[in-house]
């Protein structure tokens, strides 16, 4: 056996459901994480021990959980453990301190005059994600003590903030060469937004990721954050080191309670020729030719994002709106593909603002559509290979995240591309760092801005198009997960 690999996330790589006979079926986990860490895992060889830690995450992963004896496999091949995690604390640990604190606290998303509000409630709601990570931690214990070799560790994201000091105070001496990373695949906030935080919730967050030999960013702006944060709050000794370039790295490094943690940056690109393989398939390449004929000759604007606060489709489909507006030109000749997924439907906030996206979808049809031509085809619906068929019609695609950790669209859809695509990027995505050569970048704020860039896209010329784009696509093919994942493991050791 060449190496031991446990990773610990929230989502795991499977998901189960409840057939209408009562049985199960099992299918591959979504999301850039899921994908990343499944495509780097999958390039380790069969040398590789690995173990997946997740979270039951529906009633179905749950009865699979409890019947569970000695792990469970994916599709992929990886055993998997899923943790049945009492509903009211996964809930309160998920929903209420996740994703309604620290990831609108770690993109800048709270509306201050009204949010947050930590009182008694909160505290509450932050003892159920204490004791979310201890679960994890006490799962990664377990794992790491079954066998002899010493594991490395790959713990992910913010809803595990807390698991990489648990889990080293549990272990203590028994496995000490075990090495353990943290990964967090969201932007980090500076010392000032994050001292929104309660006093002790916030030194908890940075302590708990202290526990980790290496913490891992997609971006440097995101790890310089995180050590100015150390700094400012816990008083912690902070080396910078930084970069001769977008990554991969080292940054600094962190001193705390007699412990140094490695701050790092991997910059997550896609893999390529699965991707362009993917693509080929049947089903995508059905809906490459009814998007084509629905197009006709007009230029495609692509979207596809999940109908999430961070990222910003309200603005985006207003600057598409001031762009027909303002350039009565594109009235008739151009369409705009919006491709959402439905994300976080329990928070109100998103039940709300997916309503916004439809209420100004239908504004813009309802202003500037004729009979022969549809401005704005709006999806609100989890379909893939129809998102891979709009990224490889794309004239135009638009990313406009307010703040994001990476984001692999705007990767995905230059490597997808037929003809070229010009790329109107948020200068405030992660994926900024590795891109702003070749893309347009915009202040995701400015409306005018993002419409003017859309113009400019619009009007590039064939050959600056296809040049930029092909550009893109080697960028982001330069750092795909066997990269990613292979350069976070070989920093905690042999």
């Amino acid at each position: 056996m060449d190496q031991r690999v446990l990773v610990a996330s929230n989502r795991g790589p499977v998901s189960y459901q409840f057939g209408a006979d009562g049985s199960l079926t099992g299918s591959r986990g979504g999301g850039g994480m899921i994908a990343g860490v499944t495509d780097g895992l999958a390039a380790l060889g069969p040398g590789a021990s690995v173990t997946w830690i997740c979270a039951a995450l529906s009633d179905a992963d749950r009865a699979v959980a409890r019947s569970q004896e000695n792990g469970l496999r994916d599709e992929g091949g990886i055993p998997v453990r899923m943790l049945d995690i009492a509903p009211g604390t996964f809930d309160r640990a998920y929903n209420s301190v996740a994703n309604s604190a620290l990831w609108f606290l770690l993109h800048q998303l709270f509306d201050t005059p009204s949010q947050p509000r930590f009182g008694r409630e909160f505290r509450r709601d932050w003892e159920s994600y204490l004791a979310y990570n201890e679960a994890f931690a006490e799962a990664l214990t377990q794992e790491a003590m079954a066998e002899g070799a010493s594991p490395r560790v790959l713990i992910q994201d913010y809803h595990l903030c807390l698991a990489p000091r648990l889990f080293r105070d549990r272990l203590g001496e028994a496995v000490p060469a075990a090495g353990i990373g943290h990964f967090c695949h969201t932007p980090w906030a500076p010392p000032d937004y994050y001292r929104m935080l309660p006093d002790e919730v916030g030194r908890a967050l940075l302590d708990g990721i202290l526990g980790a030999d290496r913490a891992g960013f997609h971006a440097e702006r995101w790890a310089a954050a995180f050590m100015d944060c150390c700094a400012a709050v816990l008083g912690a000794d902070v080396t910078r080191t930084g970069l001769d370039g977008p990554g991969p790295g080292p940054v600094g490094r962190v001193t705390y309670r007699g412990h140094v943690t490695e701050v790092a940056v991997h910059p997550l690109g896609v893999d390529a020729p699965s991707l362009r393989e993917r693509a080929r398939a049947g089903d995508v390449q059905a809906h490459v030719g009814t998007l084509r004929r629905a197009a006709g000759d007009r230029k495609l604007i692509v979207r596809v994002d999940r109908t999430e606060l961070s990222k910003n489709i309200v603005r985006g489909l207003a600057a598409y709106r001031e762009l027909l507006a303002t350039r009565p030109q594109w009235r008739g000749r151009v369409v705009h593909l919006a491709f959402t997924y439905p994300s976080r439907s329990a928070l109100a906030e998103y039940r709300a603002y997916t309503g916004q996206v439809r209420e100004l979808a239908r504004q813009i049809t309802e202003e500037f559509g004729t009979a022969d031509w549809d401005p704005l085809i709006l999806e609100v619906r989890d379909d893939y290979p129809r998102s891979l068929a709009a990224c490889a019609l794309a004239d135009v695609l638009l990313v406009n995240p307010i703040r994001d950790g990476m984001n692999l669209v705007a990767q995905e859809g230059p490597v997808l591309s037929e003809r070229g695509c010009a790329l109107v990027l948020s200068r405030e995505a992660g994926a900024a760092a590795t891109l702003s050569a070749d893309a347009l970048l915009v202040n995701p704020y400015d409306v005018s801005e993002t419409a003017e860039a859309l113009h400019r896209a619009l009007t590039m010329p064939d050959t600056e198009r296809r040049r930029r784009s092909a550009a893109l696509a080697a960028t982001a093919a330069a750092d795909p997960p066997a990269r990613w994942l292979g350069g976070q493991l070989a920093s905690l050791g042999p």
